[in-house]
């Protein structure tokens, strides 16, 4: 195997694939979505609640990091 970072001989599937080329397949999705209405677009109040929910869940329920 070569040691240069863009040998993906290793990998399967969409992971085999050069970053740019992953990159547009993944755009092209979205933009599909997009164009027909399914596309789902976070208000800001969604945000907030899920930022909460994703601390919450990186440090246990136990406030800031470091505490006991």
């Amino acid at each position: 195997m070569k040691d240069r970072p863009e040998d993906y001989t290793h990998l399967r599937g969409f992971a085999s694939m050069p970053l740019e080329k992953r990159r547009a397949i993944a755009r092209s999705g979205g933009v599909a979505a997009h164009a027909k209405g399914t596309a789902h677009e976070f208000t800001r109040e969604e945000a907030i609640t899920a930022g909460r929910k994703g601390g919450k869940a990186a440090r246990g329920g136990r406030g800031k990091l470091g505490t006991p």
